[in-house]
């Protein structure tokens, strides 16, 4: 049993006492204890692989910043490497392929991969957090969504433009589906192991949605999330595509439980669009760059434009490095005590 289960029940739209709150990327850099730990690893990656230090990483939020839910300690690149296409993680340059997918024979080699065989690591991490957190939150599994690793795989590392990545899908078509057919099998087994291990809820993150026009986004990367949702029905699932607005109305038609907003977005403006889903979202992470009383006072702006109900507060993408803790505890205490005065 859930000692605190005021997430779960935002995400199934259930009415809840106070809005909940957690943060995209709150087990990182932000966290003294964090830079502590990783300063004494080799790397990024011997993090991640080490299921005991990855559960100590997703706890330490929990501990220092009092958020309604921990979200496993990974990197949606994983997903990739479990197909047989490893990356480095290259200091202050982030994720790097030595090797692309560039044509057919590329996407043959690729295995659609085993859960436990390639990704233990990971799903004994969930395990071992499990049994430490013993039911004071729920744990957040997560992976990318097709097209933000498709991009990846194909490009290489992060850009600004992803080109490469856009031009298959205009040139080669059917050989994107057929990465994309790989990618949607490998996660959907990953999550739905994810689950049988514990996590509480998904989310499916589609980092570089926003660089697509819509047909294309339509075409190369909903029909594939929505597989994703259609494969698991037992946790909430939520998608959250950044930059995508215009993909926004297509998700209230998904098997989702809630949609991530980014911060572009106005969920007044959402809301008649979506339903009964909840929202997640959507501060701009620089607003936490401001003056205690200046990230009070937006995030009273954001609760106000949610309203009480089926919402799940967090911000627009992922809380930067250089962030003040302290801000981003008065982000989660204004959460706390003024989404109780919004029911009263």
């Amino acid at each position: 049993m859930l000692k605190n289960d005021l997430l779960l029940r935002a995400a199934r739209g259930e009415e809840t006492e106070r809005t909940p709150v957690w943060l995209m990327r709150q087990a990182g850099r932000i966290l003294p204890q964090y830079r502590e730990l990783r300063g004494r690893l080799s790397g990024f990656k011997e993090l991640v692989e080490t299921p005991e230090l990855a559960a100590e990483v997703t706890i330490q939020p929990v501990d220092a910043l009092d958020v309604d839910a921990a979200i496993i300690f990974s990197d949606i690149l994983v997903v990739p490497e479990a197909m047989g296409l490893p990356y480095e993680m290259v200091e202050a340059r982030g994720p790097l392929f030595p090797d692309t997918v560039k044509s057919a024979q590329d996407v043959d080699r690729l295995r659609v991969a085993d859960p436990e065989e390639h990704l233990g690591y990971v799903l004994e991490a969930i395990r071992v957090t499990k049994t430490a957190l013993n039911g004071r939150v729920p744990l957040i599994g997560f992976a990318g969504a097709p097209w933000t690793i498709l991009a990846y795989m194909v490009e290489g590392h992060g850009s600004k433009t992803f080109s490469k990545a856009r031009r298959l899908l205009y040139a080669n078509p059917e050989l994107a589906h057929e990465l994309l057919r790989k990618i949607t099998a490998t996660t959907i087994a990953y999550l739905q192991a994810q689950v049988a291990a514990g996590a509480n809820l998904i989310q499916v993150f589609d980092s570089w949605a926003g660089i697509l026009p819509p047909d294309h986004y339509r075409e190369f990367s909903t029909r594939y999330i929505r597989e994703i949702c259609q494969a698991i029905p037992d946790v909430p699932v939520t998608v959250f595509a950044k930059g995508a607005y215009f993909a926004t109305a297509d998700f209230a038609q998904l098997p989702c439980r809630t949609i991530g907003l980014d911060w572009n977005e106005d969920p007044r403006t959402v809301r008649p669009l979506v339903g009964d889903k909840t929202l997640q979202g959507n501060l701009d992470p620089c607003a936490l760059y401001g003056s205690p009383a200046q990230v009070r006072e937006a995030t009273m702006e954001m609760l106000r434009r949610f309203g009480p109900q089926r919402h799940i507060a967090n911000l627009g993408h992922g809380v930067y490095p250089d962030t003040n803790p302290d801000n981003v505890r008065v982000f989660i205490d204004t959460v706390k005590e003024f989404s109780t005065t919004l029911r009263a």
